[in-house]
């Protein structure tokens, strides 16, 4: 008996990946956050599965249903909404697992900041202006943020911000963040990126709060900003005649 963990990716029920789509088909018992995980996905268990909504269970509740499917000898196919790498919970529940000598897998899922950019249409990174991108959020009855990781701290290097579940406090970040970025900074906020109801809200940290306030959204919102989400105006060097590399010549000098 093995529990897989699977990122479920951010929304859209096609935008799982083919071993999470293929190890739901072949579990008999699948866990999942019934509140930010999308019905769709569920069509792929197998007929008679157990389907079990996680959104209202405790951690000891989700160890019994592991406990459970271990007696039975039935795989678990666990998904978790986005990627399991950031803020998915997995590692609480990989510390049971292991506790109990159950063994696991990990499928990485599409993460919302990526969706959110393909909603956008556009790269994070831009040539010359922002080539790093800093996925953060900001503190929450879940988890504290350690002291060094503040949006100040992240701001002050001009970098492109992601920050996840934040958009009930649009207007906090827009005051910790403004005196790095200026009043002219670009900002997106994508709301439910890939859901059928998805929508994008773009302004600046001048208006942005305004912007919002006019459309509001409580939950499943990604705010990016920074000078990488402006225009690009300056090329990479990576598809330039005077580029030399591996698989393509040219003249180095």
């Amino acid at each position: 008996m093995t529990v897989h963990f699977i990122g479920a990716g951010p929304g859209a029920a096609d935008l799982i990946t083919l071993r999470g789509r293929d190890l739901l088909a072949a579990c008999p018992v699948c866990l999942f956050a019934g509140s930010i995980v999308p019905a769709a996905l569920l069509s792929h268990c197998p007929p008679g599965a157990r389907l079990v909504d996680t959104a209202s269970l405790d951690l000891d509740a989700i160890e019994a249903e592991y406990l459970r499917a271990e007696a039975l000898g039935q795989d678990v196919a666990r998904l978790h909404s986005g990627d399991l790498s950031v803020w998915s919970a997995m590692a609480e529940q990989v510390r049971r697992l292991k506790a109990r000598g159950i063994p696991y897998t990990v499928t990485p899922g599409v993460p919302s900041f990526a969706a959110a950019a393909a909603a956008l249409g556009q790269e994070l990174t831009l040539p010359r202006v922002a080539q790093s991108l800093v996925l953060t959020r900001i503190d929450g009855r879940a988890s504290a943020m350690p002291p060094g990781e503040t949006l100040e701290n992240f701001a002050r290097s001009g970098a492109t911000l992601a920050i996840h579940l934040a958009i009930h406090a649009l207007e906090r970040v827009v005051e910790r963040v403004l005196p790095f970025y200026g009043a002219d900074c670009p900002v997106a906020v994508v709301v439910r990126a890939s859901w059928p109801d998805e929508r994008i809200l773009r302004g600046t940290l001048a208006d942005i709060v305004a912007r919002l306030a006019e459309a509001p959204a409580e939950r499943t919102a990604l705010i990016l900003l920074g000078p990488g989400l402006g225009e690009a105006t300056t090329d990479s060097a990576l598809y330039s005649t005077d580029y030399v590399r591996r698989f393509r010549g040219g003249d180095p000098a």
